[in-house]
Parts: C-alpha cells; structure tokens; sequence
C-alpha cells in the first residue's frame, strides 16, 4: 500500500471523526465461555482460540496462554501501526520483525507468595528493521508507533477498568 492508497483510506473517516467526534468511539467486544480442562473459548469473530492454563501454572500447552495472546496482541498492533507509520511518512521498510517478551513470576498467580504481583513485571517491545532511513527517520518511526498503538498505550496507561457479573440461573 503506498502513502496515497492508505490517506484516502483513512481520510474520510478523519473527517467523519472531526465533524462527529462520537462516531469514533467503537465499542470491541470479546466474549468466551468457560470450557473443560480449566479453558475458555474465545469468539473473536475472525477465528476462535481456546485458553487454557500456562504450562507453569499446571497447564498441558494445548491451549493458549492469555498472557501469550496479550503479548501476541502487543506485536500484531506495534506491527500494523509500524507498518502504516513507515507507509504514511515514506520510509521504505524491506522487512520489519517485532518481537515482544514479558517476564512473568507465577507465583503471583498461584498464590505461592502474596509479596509477589500477578501479571507481567515486565515487558520489551522489539524491532528488527531492515531498512535504508536515517536514524532521525527511524527515532520518528518508533516514536510514531509508541504513540499510535493502540495496546502499547493501554499496557502503559491502564484503563479504568468495571468488573460487572450477573446469574443467569440457579
């Protein structure tokens, strides 16, 4: 896609969300139904994934790891948005890898230790660019990226987050 096909791609919805700010807030939804063997399918409307227990935490490895998709959700943005930044600002890419990997201590989420935080303590975010810009043009792109991915921002700015739940039977 070159810089023109991808600006009138997005240009009318630009000018959509300047004339209807509203319109541009689009509710995703995810929905997953509790399967056997401590999983959960997920419905995400493109392909359904079955998680399932790490192998770390008494996982059997058939299932995928949430804490894996999150990472794997991290890379798929970072490379769409690496990708329409390169393409928007001209900076030819050759091939671009991203990799992403977190450290995780389950401890935390087997409740071995309560001084141990449940989640990613951290998580580092790779680029490998094969690629003839300048270093100027490269700080931009990575910047760019930072700033338009949309689970970058909401791994380093966590949402306010509603837990709802209700019966359905009993």
């Amino acid at each position: 896609m070159t810089a023109d096909e991808l600006r009138s791609l997005q240009a009318p919805l630009k000018a959509q969300y300047r004339e209807h700010p509203d319109s541009a807030l689009v509710t995703l939804r995810a929905e997953g139904r509790v399967g056997k063997n401590v999983t959960c399918k997920i419905e995400t409307g493109k392909a359904r994934v079955e998680a399932g227990l790490h192998r770390a935490t008494g996982g059997d490895g058939h299932s995928a790891c949430s804490a894996d998709m999150l990472l794997e959700a991290l890379v798929g943005c970072a490379g769409v948005t690496l990708s329409a930044v390169a393409t928007a600002l001209g900076i030819p890419l050759r091939d671009a890898t991203i990799r992403a990997e977190g450290d995780v201590d389950f401890r935390g989420t087997l409740g071995v230790s309560k001084d141990v935080p449940v989640g990613f303590k951290k998580i580092r975010l790779h680029f490998d660019l094969d690629t003839d810009a300048s270093e100027e043009q490269l700080a931009t792109l990575i910047r760019l990226t930072e700033r338009y991915c949309v689970v970058y921002q909401t791994l380093s700015h966590a949402p306010e987050i509603s837990v709802l739940h209700r019966v359905i039977s009993r």
